[in-house]
């Protein structure tokens, strides 16, 4: 089996909810200044800020980490050649130097990223980090006792594909040079302008050789960030983080590091977690979470009570769900069919069972509507806000149904809002009014996976959704629609099958570009060239609502995350 490249790598970036789970446009909390909260507006160092989790921070080891922009509670520790912009909003979706002094200088084909690190970085014991130590830091990624991370690099990197790590091959990658100290070259195997957003990721954080232990060092990993790991019990579920008192402000400018002590407890079911929040009691009230959502029962109560309401922090991240349609399978291999389909779905009913307007924008393109990704607004088969089915019927006729059809419409039995039962029942619901009889197929959560990402099970008409790895439309696009990323004997996200020249080379042209600005308006274009195929029909995106205690400050939510951005949080 090939190794898949941008594909399978989408399985671990969605299900960590550690990273991304969630929205599109962020924005700060409602009713109140983006950047406080409470009667004192100035943040301030010192306290313990508490984290309630659902999900254990396992694989704390940089390696097996799979982030966008270092991740949350890991970019505490960890840091890397690049990150997000720690802002709100649309400015918290650029990448930013970290490690570096800048995002990177690219040759003139981009296939060559060369980088300069700051003076003066430190671990956590004192000593300097250098260009090595993140050579290493890459190489040890690739070891497969430390598999999890993104593999973007084993596709990248010149002669990278059947690279072992250095456990097995003391020789390293040649396609990472360190001519000194602080100075790295990458030498890729194609254009990359997106090599900067790639840096970001937690593989390129330093790791000093004398001090790797292997499979341990996710037990104690060596501090480059404000924080130091101090205990670490049962993989992840209880960590605590103290100041890395070699970490200096003046080489950082992106976490402020305003708390002494982060304490990390997770393992909560999601229920208890916005229950303490709400009540905020003891060490509570200066409590966030990075992992658990308000659910549309919650948000009702929350938003009755004004003290609360204050307290919600409102995210959005690239996030598309959406119908895809297997074109190989009748009666979708007609692409009438499959407007007639588009036409008739009724977005409104969809975003109620989603949990409602607050927690879901209905969507009319695959690009989630953010200027990073290269949003451009179109509607080709406009059904309104509740289904066009007198057009789907004339579409019906015209492609051999004069009286309707009966489809399955394959659902996960998971209670996530997104793909779960509540969705299928209103298309089904919808698709009625058209003709079109739906017949449900329910799957519990890991079969409906295996069945969707495997060409040879792929059904003909399922649910799926698509999280982005970093906020541009290549990471959106090419995973689904890139022909050459069709996956044959392994996970398959190109669920159209579509392996259209004409998309593959734009894929490759945009590539090409450095200047990011520019990709997004033609990742944009792309995107409703795409459309027009109909292998899709996107639903909604999702809205992140989540408390926070009353006692916390600085609340900053960028469109790269969607979540509250741990590194900025101060406590009273």
């Amino acid at each position: 089996m090939r190794q898949p490249s941008l594909t399978a790598r989408r399985v671990a970036a969605v299900s960590v909810s550690l990273v991304l789970a969630a929205g599109a446009a962020a924005c700060g909390p409602e009713d109140n200044d983006a950047k406080s909260s409470g009667g004192d507006s100035t943040p301030h160092k010192g306290g313990t800020l508490t984290v309630l989790n659902s999900d254990p921070q396992q694989d704390f080891d940089p390696a097996r980490l799979y982030t966008s922009g270092g991740g949350n509670v890991p970019s505490l520790v960890f840091r890397t050649l690049t990150t997000r912009n720690r802002e709100n909003g649309a400015a918290g979706a650029k990448v930013v130097p970290d490690l570096a002094t800048d995002t990177g200088r690219p040759n003139k084909d981009a296939t060559v990223w060369t980088y300069t690190l700051k003076k003066g970085l430190k671990y956590e014991d004192g000593t300097a980090i250098t260009s090595a130590d993140i050579k290493y830091g890459i190489e040890r990624s690739f070891a497969p006792e430390l598999s999890g991370g993104a593999p973007y690099l084993r596709d990248w990197l010149v002669g990278a594909a059947d690279y072992q790590g250095p456990y097995k091959d003391k020789k390293g990658l040649a396609a990472i040079e360190t001519p000194d100290e602080r100075t790295l070259v990458f030498h890729l195997n194609k254009p990359e302008g997106e090599f900067p957003y790639l840096a970001t990721q937690t593989q390129f954080t330093p790791v000093p050789k004398a001090k790797d232990t292997g499979t341990k060092y996710e037990e104690h990993p060596v501090s480059s960030g404000p924080y130091k790991v101090v205990t670490n019990q049962n993989d992840g579920e209880h960590l605590v983080l103290e100041r890395n008192t070699y970490w200096s402000a003046s080489t950082d400018a992106e976490r402020k590091a305003y708390p002494d002590r982060i304490d990390v407890k997770s393992g909560l079911d999601s229920s208890v977690i916005n229950q303490r929040l709400s009540s905020s009691q003891g060490a509570d009230a200066a409590a966030v979470t990075t992992d658990t959502n308000l659910g549309p029962a919650e948000l009702a109560k929350v938003t009755g009570d004004k003290e609360l309401a204050s307290r919600v922090g409102t995210g959005h991240f690239g996030y598309t769900n959406y119908i895809a349609f297997n074109p190989t399978v009748k009666p979708f291999d007609n692409v009438k069919v499959r407007q007639a389909i588009s036409y008739a779905i009724d977005r409104s009913s969809v975003v109620n069972a989603a949990g409602g307007s607050a927690l879901a924008e209905s969507a009319t393109t695959f690009l989630p509507n953010q200027k990073s990704f290269g949003y451009e607004p179109y509607d080709l088969f406009p059904a309104g806000a509740t289904g066009n089915a007198a057009k789907a019927k004339e579409l019906l006729k015209q492609a051999g149904h004069p009286n309707g059809l009966t489809v399955t419409l394959t659902h996960s039995n998971s209670k996530d809002f997104e793909t779960s039962p509540e969705i299928a029942t209103a298309i089904q619901d919808a698709l009625k009014k058209a003709g079109i009889t739906v017949k449900l197929q329910g799957l519990e959560e890991n079969d409906y996976k295996d069945t969707i990402h495997s060409v040879k099970t792929e059904p003909g008409f399922f649910l799926a959704h698509w999280g982005a790895d970093w906020p541009s439309g290549g990471p959106f696009l090419a995973p689904i629609f890139d022909g050459r990323q069709i996956v044959k004997d392994g996970a398959n996200f190109n669920t159209g099958l579509l392996n259209d020249k004409s998309v593959n080379d734009e894929i490759d042209a945009i590539n090409k570009l450095t200047d990011l600005d520019a990709a997004a308006k033609r990742w944009g274009a792309l995107d409703k060239k795409i459309g027009e195929q109909a292998l899709t029909v996107p639903l909604f995106h999702p809205v992140y609502k989540r408390l926070y205690g009353k006692d916390i400050k600085n609340v900053v939510i960028s469109d790269w995350t969607g979540v509250l951005d741990i590194s900025q949080v101060a406590v009273k």
